[in-house]
């Protein structure tokens, strides 16, 4: 398929967009847009509704199948309805979809979960000691992720987990009505938003405390698999964080897992070198989980070392 033209054949190319309708997802096509057009590309944005954005009252785990929030984006793709489409990377499978390609891997914010909790569910005594979950005893927490949930009941198992679905500022409106004393976001869903949660406790969660989901905090250009797009796109690619991203992502897909699994990696810099941080527990939380913290300069064999243990780990 070529490139959309305007009536004009010599003019520049134009992209539609494919995005979801939250504020985070038009935030995030906004800034694709944005880069194109400083490129020189003329774009159009196509909001599409996803199965996860239509069910946001069933947790996760009781859903059947993947691709939650990116299906019907992929459909409009191969359907010729839109060129593009701008994902979490998060989100999205691991195993391409035929006839589409992730050409772009883009902007890397903050990876790191973010604890908010109402005032008065913050254990003080907790908070001046510095722990990782400063929560009073039994305080109820939000959130539908089997990763979060998993760590949860690993660092605090006296905590009363709850599900938790809908878009960021849904799920903060939730925690402020009181259904929740505390929830877990991703701290670049809050910085992107530009959110005010003065009124709230938050505090960003050490990577090596909390691992993040593998990807987060990267935004993912997914193209139809075809010259003509990938070579326009492949222009906003970032090189440097992608290629620590592709192996937090290739290492999810060697388990064969996908947003249910409770598994949390970040590869991030660290004095000079690379630190690795991964979580990986039992789904139905028959044993304790495994929780590794490497520090190496070579990615391939940092890499190496994690898989390793994880097969050990699965009895592989």
């Amino acid at each position: 398929m070529n490139l959309a033209q305007n009536s004009d054949s010599s003019a520049a190319p134009l992209f539609r967009i494919g995005t979801r309708g939250s504020d985070l997802a038009l935030w995030q096509a906004h800034t694709i847009q944005g880069k194109l057009n400083d490129l020189g590309y003329e774009t159009a944005i196509e909001i599409i509704k996803t199965r996860g954005d239509r069910i946001d009252n069933v947790p996760f785990s009781e859903l059947e199948g993947k691709n939650f929030f990116t299906k019907e984006l992929e459909d409009a793709q191969l359907e010729g309805r839109v060129d593009l489409a701008v994902h979490s990377l998060k989100d999205l499978a691991t195993e391409s979809i035929p006839g589409l390609v992730l050409t772009a891997m883009v902007g890397r914010e903050d990876p790191r979960d973010a604890l908010l909790v109402h005032k008065e569910a913050v254990d003080q005594a907790r908070h001046e000691a510095g722990e990782t979950l400063p929560l009073k005893d039994g305080a109820k927490i939000g959130t539908g992720a089997a990763r979060r949930q998993a760590m949860l009941r690993f660092l605090r198992p006296d905590l009363e987990i709850a599900d938790l679905r809908g878009n960021v500022p849904t799920r903060v409106n939730r925690l402020r009505e009181g259904m929740y004393d505390a929830i877990l976001l991703a701290q670049a869903g809050i910085k992107r938003l530009e959110l005010d949660l003065s009124d709230l406790y938050v505090k960003p969660l050490p990577v090596d405390e909390f691992v993040p989901a593998p990807a987060q905090g990267m935004l993912g250009i997914q193209c139809r698999d075809e010259s003509e797009w990938t070579m326009h796109l492949a222009k906003l690619d970032c090189p440097d964080a992608g290629r620590a991203v592709a192996v937090e992502r290739e290492i999810l897909k060697n388990l064969e897992g996908g947003c249910q699994l409770p598994f949390g990696i970040n590869i991030t810099p660290a004095d000079g070198a690379l630190k690795l941080e991964c979580f990986l527990a039992e789904a139905d939380n028959s044993r304790e989980p495994l929780r590794l913290s490497k520090v190496g300069s070579d990615l391939d064999a940092l890499k190496a070392e994690a898989w390793n243990e994880i097969q050990a780990y699965r009895g592989a």
